[in-house]
């Protein structure tokens, strides 16, 4: 990273831009330049720092679990780079497709304030062709925390293609806890040797995936801690660390459709943050983190060494068949008299949903402690606002729905049309979408279609998500963090909402919804544009199990950014692609 002088010229500071723009577009002039660069600006948003990273993403070999596969790297690393940025800075990505089908990344828990254009998923942007680069840019407005990017298309994600989201305070806003000595990041996904190609057709043909063929910790395999289980030769992630110190982990949960627990050998979790929301601190011996989800740990190094440490992540509510799915990375002190070994640190109430959702529910939110602005969290009185609008949203398993496999929700699935949804919106395309998503299942056939939820701007929704599969579902909403309210097992009914956490339920943009139980979340709608909600379990969402939320505020259209001047079109509007 470097900085442009600070008594630069306005006008040098625009033919650097110019000059950087040339680099991106020509990559045999940029190839030995430089990946990342930081451009304080003073042109538009107030000041706030650029900063621009140039990504190729491609094919490259691996061998995770001992078997040679290709993964989708980014500039040659799997997983790949991390963006490390701060509240309000603005971002531009150039990302050229190397791959060989269209690519879109996504942003998973970044808001995009009234930017949908930049969400990176069908129903906002055209694919980025084979061969084809393009550029993102949308700034981190009042936001910080621990996210993660990956591809949201063909199914992509189950070859890696992810990458880590930091966003740090600014300096004028404490964070509610002492500096650190380090700051890791640790992605957690259950894996597959078959290549996401034949995976989607195995969905598409209504094949389970059946059990992983393990669980990577930073897209390695297990350490060797059973011979049985784990073959010889295959690399593993080593954390080095300092007795005494503290470290700050991120753990994102990246996979493709299993809940993984997590936990440190004789080491505690200081929860502090998740998914951009200063957490009560309490510690935990371990912590189930479902697909899609993020957390912040502190962990402090505070044990004697005489060994190193199992750092495990595996598979919730399953049998004893999964058993070599099950990852394993070594925690290393400096001081450390030996490697680990001997058996992993067992998990109580492994086989027990009840365990997990008491777990979920003491997760509470910081509410005297500031985030992205000065005032406290709990500032914002979720509790005492009037809900506008309620959607009671049911899933169901796959199922046939004219001769090929779907999930619905609220019996629809959602088909992807050819023109974007806020293409369409832009140019007034008639019969491409509807806005008449059901509040609750209606009695009549499944069926598949293009049916949005009508958001009222400025309205406060809830959400009730009711799980009517076998296994634990996690739902995200692009767009927005909402505040979780309440779980349990069963039916939800009207008077589930005398449960509900009104003052310090955490605010996210993932959550999970245990089988045969029900989750609901509130919403304040403030954020204009069209946001994606979806199943982040990768099998439900390609078949189906996704819609999205039209908020227009229809008094000002100026609530949202205009089309971006490098739009790709496609579908019913191709002729307009330059």
């Amino acid at each position: 990273n470097f900085s442009l002088p600070a008594d630069t010229t306005r006008e040098e500071r625009e033919r650097e831009r110019e000059r950087d723009s040339l680099r991106t577009t020509m990559p045999s002039l940029s190839s030995w330049f430089f990946t990342t660069l930081l451009c304080f600006l003073d042109v538009t948003f107030a000041g706030d720092p650029y900063v621009f990273y140039d990504w190729t993403v491609s094919y490259t070999s691996a061998s995770p679990l001992g078997v040679k596969q290709k993964v989708i790297g980014i500039n040659g690393q799997f997983p790949g780079p991390t963006l490390n940025i701060t509240t309000n800075w603005n971002v531009v990505v150039n990302v050229k497709n190397n791959l060989d089908e269209p690519l879109l990344l996504t942003w998973n828990g970044i808001q995009h304030r009234k930017n949908s254009w930049q969400d990176g998923v069908s129903g906002t942007n055209c694919p980025i062709p084979a061969g084809w680069n393009w550029t993102y840019e949308f700034q981190v407005k009042d936001q910080i925390g621990s996210f993660f990017y990956f591809p949201s298309l063909n199914f992509q994600k189950a070859a890696g293609g992810y990458g880590g989201i930091i966003i740090n305070n600014r300096p004028v806003i404490p964070v509610p806890f002492g500096l650190p000595d380090g700051d890791i990041t640790l992605f957690l996904s259950d894996w597959y040797t078959r290549s996401h190609k034949d995976l989607r057709k195995d969905v598409e043909n209504g094949v389970d995936l059946g059990v992983p063929d393990g669980v990577l910790i930073n897209g390695l395999g297990p350490y060797r801690y059973d011979d049985n289980l784990v073959p010889n030769g295959i690399s593993y992630q080593i954390i080095n660390v300092e007795p005494g110190k503290t470290y700050r982990l991120r753990v994102h949960n990246v996979g493709i459709s299993s809940s993984l627990n997590f936990r440190i050998q004789n080491h505690n979790l200081l929860l502090v943050e998740t998914e951009g929301s200063y957490t009560v601190q309490q510690n935990y011996t371990n912590m189930d983190i479902h697909v899609g989800q993020s957390y912040s740990f502190l962990v402090t190094m505070d044990q004697n060494a005489s060994t190193d440490y199992y750092i495990v992540a595996s598979p919730r509510f399953v049998n004893s068949s999964w058993a070599r799915a099950t990852g394993v990375a070594i925690l290393h002190y400096s001081n450390s008299l030996g490697p680990a070994s001997g058996p992993l640190p067992s998990l109580l109430g492994e086989d027990d949903p009840s365990f997990s959702i008491n777990q979920a529910r003491s997760i509470r939110w910081n509410v005297s402690a500031g985030a992205a602005r000065p005032n406290p969290q709990g500032s914002f009185k979720y509790g005492d606002i009037t809900v506008t609008d309620v959607y009671v949203i049911l899933n169901r398993p796959p199922e046939l729905i004219n001769g090929k496999w779907r999930t619905t929700l609220n019996g629809i699935s959602y088909f992807p049309p050819s023109t974007p949804l806020k293409l369409a919106q832009q140019f007034k395309i008639l019969g491409v979408y509807k806005i008449d998503f059901p509040n609750r299942l209606m009695n009549r056939p499944p069926k598949v279609d293009t049916s949005l939820i009508n958001g009222t701007y400025r309205g406060f929704m809830e959400i009730i998500f009711q799980n009517n599969d076998t296994t634990v579902q996690s739902y995200h909403l692009d767009g927005y963090a909402f505040f979780v309210v309440g779980m349990d097992f069963g039916v939800w009914t009207e008077n589930s909402r005398s449960t509900y956490n009104k003052w310090d339920g955490v605010a996210r943009s993932t959550t999970q919804v245990f089988p045969g139980a029900w989750t609901a979340i509130l919403v304040s709608l403030d954020n204009a544009g069209i946001w994606n909600l979806r199943a982040e379990n990768l099998n439900s969402w390609y078949l189906g199990q996704e819609v999205y939320v039209h908020v227009v505020n229809p008094e000002k259209d100026t609530d949202e950014n205009t089309l971006p001047n490098n739009a790709i079109f496609c579908g019913l509007l191709s002729s307009l692609q330059r």
